[in-house]
């Protein structure tokens, strides 16, 4: 199940094109022009609503007709044909209206329900032909990025799949794409790329993926990007004084680390970005013990920190021209002998006192000492993090949408344009001073958590208080939004990888 891949990457400066070992099954992109292109016997075309190509075969076009395809966005058409001597499968995709205002979406669709439909069918290559689909560059990137995406698989474990449930499908041969796709996708390949490795960290189990071996998953993916990675172990993050991460860390048998990944793409010396990653390998809920019932998903309670390495890597690879850092906070929580107990005061970096009311309220432990460290270290521009932080956001807002609070609102607004722009959505709650005081404690600083409702937002205005007076910052809970349960668009069940086009796009556009 291990596919070696050799890939065509625009490296970003200061590294070099290198072999990728990927779990799991890629695609592979390949641009042909009409001399060159192979004979396949999987082809596609992508239609716009109400265009049927002249230069389509009358049975096939007939047959679509009949099967009232009409190049709706979703729509997939299988019909076949004699070409050269020999049948041939040919698939049309509808991309809906050219001018409809989820174009960028209806695109992506079309390129995965392709890949969707063909994954695991037989062929191994497939010919998709662009001619005459009216795609901008951009537009035929981000086609090819459905494509791409929605092949992913993690069959690392499986031993006993069925012939028929084996994907084959490996290779998109790309036939007529406008000038400047090839440049378009570089960039593109550089985000599946990061979008792929933090599906790749959520899915793997607990026993794969736990603080040591995550530092180390990034160090082999990410050695010749030009990302410089620094670790703390738990005597460094003790000495600094990191007892609330520590606090958590202390009923596992997994040493605690915190990972830090700069990439300095812009001018040197200014502020980099900063995105800060929740990354709880398992949490059981230590002392306050979760139900066994779904436990195993608590696997992907470092989705945060999983975000934030994709999206370092695609940044990387892409040579995105800004200054980044990532900083990871990499715990397992555990309930040993030695875990911290429901009243318990821990001190965090910052020197507040917390009384941990509730252990699996752990998460805002992690994260607001790395807040502490990153903004000591770094004096960042602003700073995003990322957190599987609260089932009370999936009661908000269900699997659609992430929930986001800020404490500026120009931050907010560019992270709102990012996830329109990328699908990764959210969706802006408030903070305020009536929460803070939910938050009060009788014999420390504050609690780590508040009264029953208004979970995420309790949650938010803890972290709140760490983060410096002046400076722009963002929460992101994904708890929602990291594992699917069903396929959507882009993804299989499982891992989706939600985070790393968000803050591509977010630097993209603004830094």
């Amino acid at each position: 199940s291990h596919r070696p891949r050799l890939t065509a990457m625009r490296p970003g400066r200061g590294s070099t094109a290198f072999l990728h070992d990927l779990p799991g099954v890629f695609m592979q992109i390949q641009f042909f022009d009409a001399n060159s292109a192979p004979a396949l016997r999987l082809c596609a075309r992508v239609l716009n609503e109400g265009v049927v190509p002249a230069d389509l075969e009358p049975q096939l076009a007939e047959a679509a007709r009949m099967a009232r395809f009409s190049g709706k966005a979703g729509q997939l058409f299988e019909g076949f044909a004699e070409r050269g001597g020999q049948l041939v499968r040919v698939a049309l995709a509808g991309l809906g209206k050219p001018d409809a205002p989820d174009r960028a979406a209806a695109i992506e669709k079309a390129g995965a329900g392709l890949v969707a439909k063909y994954l695991t069918s037989g062929e191994e290559a497939m010919l998709v032909d662009l001619t005459g689909a009216g795609l901008s560059a951009n537009e035929a990137a981000d086609l090819l990025l459905g494509a791409r995406l929605r092949g992913w698989r993690h069959d690392v474990y499986r031993t006993k799949l069925p012939d028929d449930r084996k994907p084959t499908l490996k290779r998109i041969a790309v036939l007529g794409a406008p000038e400047g796709t090839r440049d378009a996708w570089a960039a593109q390949e550089a985000v599946a790329a990061g979008t792929e490795f933090t599906r790749e960290l959520v899915t793997e189990p607990a026993n794969a993926i736990y603080p040591e071996s995550f530092v180390e998953r990034c160090r082999a993916r990410m050695g010749g990007t030009g990302l410089s990675l620094r670790v703390l172990d738990r005597e460094e993050m003790a000495a600094l004084g990191m007892g609330a991460l520590l606090g958590v860390a202390q009923g596992s048998a997994r040493e605690p680390r915190m990972l830090v990944m700069e990439w300095n793409g812009g001018t040197a010396g200014d502020a980099p970005l900063a995105l800060v990653g929740k990354g709880v390998t398992f949490d059981t809920g230590g002392i306050s013990i979760k139900p066994a019932a779904g436990m195993e998903d608590m696997k992907w309670d470092m989705g945060g920190a999983g975000a934030v390495a994709g999206a370092m890597l695609a940044l990387a690879l892409r040579g995105a021209k800004a200054n980044v850092v990532g900083v990871c906070g990499l715990v397992e929580n555990m309930p040993d002998g030695t875990a911290q107990r429901p009243g318990d005061v821990v001190t965090s970096m910052s020197g507040q006192t917390i009384e941990v009311i509730n252990t699996d309220a752990e998460g805002r432990l992690v994260l607001c000492d790395a807040l502490t460290w990153v903004q000591r270290e770094y004096a960042p521009r602003a700073i995003v993090d990322l957190a599987t932080l609260t089932g009370a956001i999936i009661v908000s807002l269900g699997h659609e949408y992430a929930g986001m609070f800020a404490s500026d609102d120009d931050l907010a607004n560019r992270l709102d344009a990012a996830g329109k722009a990328s699908g990764d959505r959210l969706w802006r709650f408030p903070l305020g001073p009536a929460y803070d005081k939910l938050l009060e404690s009788a014999i420390a600083d504050m609690k780590n958590v508040g009264p029953r409702f208004g979970g995420s937002i309790t949650a938010a205005q803890f972290l709140q208080r760490y983060v410096d007076k002046g400076t722009p910052w963002a929460h992101l809970d994904i708890a929602g939004t990291v594992w699917a349960d069903k396929p959507g668009a882009t993804w299989d069940k499982g891992a989706t990888g939600f985070g790393v086009r968000l803050l591509d796009r977010l630097v993209r556009d603004n830094y």
